[in-house]
């Protein structure tokens, strides 16, 4: 009976209960069925194991570090960087959000993060320069899953934890597919603005204002470089880094911007407190899952049938790439990585396949996945942040989709464009 958990719990989806709920719902309730009261213990004895990690406490560093920052208006900064080297093109406001995205990410490691602050400020002047506002909330939800790819990115830090890989090798690894993404958006944007006239946002900048703009964006950018630096250089590890980038960020607002109040440290701990919890509670509830996926055998069925598919790794990768998509369509980043990485990874590891350059294909498919209808999460924070439905964003978003997806396959079928950077730092075989 136990194998129906899964289906089980894409009802309670379905029927729209939360997914912290159905992770613990299904499972809870066909062991009660089956007449394991004894596992429904051990079920819920695992929410707290499997947030109790000290790993994992860098989750919670890094989003209060994205909030001290965005309330410092450190996020501003950013953006007039951005401005200042893009806004005269042809499309100039939409290139701003993609370039800004990908600093940001540098910062927080969160998509949701990235669509409120960027999308707070941005959707608006967007509309204001004569952009549809679904097309400004399209563009703005499909560039802030780079903030997940691009390090630090907690759920890379969620995959090391339960896979045993190296945080700082997944870290490199996502660089270069991180610039692909923002990237390959930036040619779209190009496309689609020589095709519907979109309009100019500023006039270009001299030399002598990119560098003020850069000498105002200098301590942020600086951000990503003391977290890399410090892990790949032993000087902390991981969660400590994330430490660091709170107490950065905290000195970088209070005294050296002073654009951060003490009176505003009450709401930004409130507010990062709130989405950690998310996050955590998510963690927590995927990991009691798991150990109702172990039970029924579900992951010796699911191996045994995938490689019954074919005996060609490629053939095997693309059919999973397929499977990754569906699945991140429904279920968040995290979640997914814990149920599916323990049973999926093993296998490709035994075909061949670096278990790094599988982390990578699994994250970034997993994270494109929280911009894709009809469960996507920035989806619904871009609509929140907006005021534009669903619906119309999810049309607008399909071809920044499409090159995503693109990007997955390549990220897929070269190995060297996520291996590269580990290797050469020695992270890597």
């Amino acid at each position: 009976m136990l194998v129906w958990f899964l289906p089980l719990f894409l009802v309670f989806l379905a029927i729209g209960l939360p997914v912290f709920f159905g992770l613990l719902a299904a499972p809870g309730l066909l062991l009660w069925l089956n007449g394991q009261e004894r596992d429904i213990t051990l079920l819920y004895r695992n929410v707290y194991n499997g947030m109790d990690s000290f790993p994992l406490m860098a989750i919670p560093f890094f989003m209060l570090a994205g909030e001290l920052m965005n309330r410092g208006g450190i996020t501003m900064r950013l953006v007039e960087f951005s401005q200042a080297l893009m806004g005269h093109l042809r499309g100039g406001l939409a290139h701003v959000n993609v370039l800004s995205s990908m600093l940001f990410a540098g910062l927080s490691g969160s998509a949701v993060a990235d669509t409120s602050a960027l999308g707070s400020m941005l959707i608006p002047a967007m509309e204001k320069q004569g952009y549809t506002r679904r097309f400004a909330a399209a563009i703005t939800a499909a560039s802030s899953v780079i903030g997940p790819i691009i390090p630090p990115s907690g759920i890379m830090i969620i995959y090391a934890y339960v896979m045993g890989e190296s945080v700082a090798a997944l870290f490199l690894a996502g660089i270069v597919p991180g610039i692909m993404v923002g990237a390959g958006l930036m040619v779209m944007v190009k496309v689609l603005a020589d095709k519907y006239d979109f309009p100019v946002a500023t006039r270009k900048h001299t030399w002598s204002e990119r560098g003020q703009a850069s000498l105002k964006a200098f301590f942020p950018l600086l951000t990503p470089v003391i977290i890399l630096g410090g892990i790949l250089g032993g000087v902390f590890t991981p969660t400590e880094a994330a430490a660091v980038a709170v107490a950065y960020a905290l000195v970088i607002g209070l005294f050296v911007l002073r654009t951060l109040r003490l009176s505003d440290l009450p709401d930004v701990l409130s507010r990062a407190g709130i989405t950690s919890a998310v996050v955590l509670l998510l963690v927590g509830a995927a990991m009691a899952f798991k150990t109702v996926v172990s039970l029924s055998h579900a992951p010796e069925q699911l191996a045994s049938f995938i490689l019954s598919l074919s005996e060609n790794p490629l053939i095997l990768l693309f059919l999973i790439n397929l499977l990754l998509f569906v699945v991140g369509m429904f279920l968040d980043a995290g979640p997914a990585i814990i149920i599916l990485g323990p049973i999926l990874g093993p296998i490709f590891v035994s075909l061949g396949i670096d278990p790094i350059h599988f982390a990578i294909i699994m994250s970034v498919n997993l994270t494109i996945g929280l911009a894709t209808p009809p469960m996507g999460l920035v989806l619904f924070v871009a609509a929140s942040v907006s005021g534009e439905r669903v619906e119309t964003i999810s049309k607008a978003i399909l071809p920044f989709l499409a090159v995503e997806v693109v990007v997955i396959f390549l990220i897929t079928y070269i190995p060297a464009i996520s291996m590269t950077i580990p290797r050469l730092t020695g992270f890597a075989n």
